[in-house]
């Protein structure tokens, strides 16, 4: 579960204050599987906020080479205010995927749904849910809301799951890869 592309969260050109060694490094997030990412940036580039770019195996025109996962708490300021409203952006831009998992999810354990595990979805939430599913599939956020009674916004619950799942204080994880234990070396091909 690589990533190709990585979303820049923050840019230090000088890199971090407290570092010994001065190198530009981007706060980034994987495209694909929402990986908490520090890349070490090329000295010749200069890169934005949002700015999208290839951490994949071929050429790398921006990164020199990854430095490894980032926990949640090793973000910067800047990083954790990008971070929630991208993903606000990338839930509405991809609402069909987190729709489909509405439609489509199932049990965990004999006592627990990976509905459950959204925030503010209880049994009779998810009872609801399963019930509307198997007369119709859900084909939006808005229709959700609309047959589901008292159901909280669903485009928010996702939010806030992936947000909690980025924490790494989950169990499980639906919507993004485990982030790691502690601060890890470079798991991925440097590449080029």
């Amino acid at each position: 579960m690589k990533e190709n592309y990585a979303i820049v969260l923050d840019y230090l050109p000088k890199g971090y204050a407290t570092s010994f060694k001065k190198e530009p490094v981007a706060q980034a997030i994987g495209e694909e599987h929402f990986s908490l990412l520090e890349l070490v940036m090329r000295d010749d580039v200069k890169v934005s906020l949002r700015d999208k770019i290839y951490i994949g195996p071929e050429k790398r025109d921006h990164v020199q080479y990854i430095k490894g996962r980032l926990t949640f708490d090793r973000l910067t300021a800047t990083a954790r205010n990008e971070l929630k409203s991208y993903l606000d952006e990338v839930v509405k831009a991809t609402e069909a995927k987190y729709v489909e998992f509405f439609n489509k999810a199932g049990p965990i354990s004999v006592r627990t749904h990976s509905l459950e595990l959204l925030p503010n979805i209880g049994k009779k939430h998810m009872m609801d849910i399963l019930d509307e599913r198997e007369k119709k599939p859900f084909e939006s956020f808005k229709e959700i809301t609309e047959r589901i009674k008292l159901m909280p916004d669903p485009h928010r619950v996702i939010v806030e799951r992936i947000m909690e799942e980025l924490q790494g204080d989950s169990k499980y994880y639906i919507f993004v890869k485990a982030p790691p234990r502690e601060f890890e070396g470079d798991r991925y091909n440097r590449g080029p």
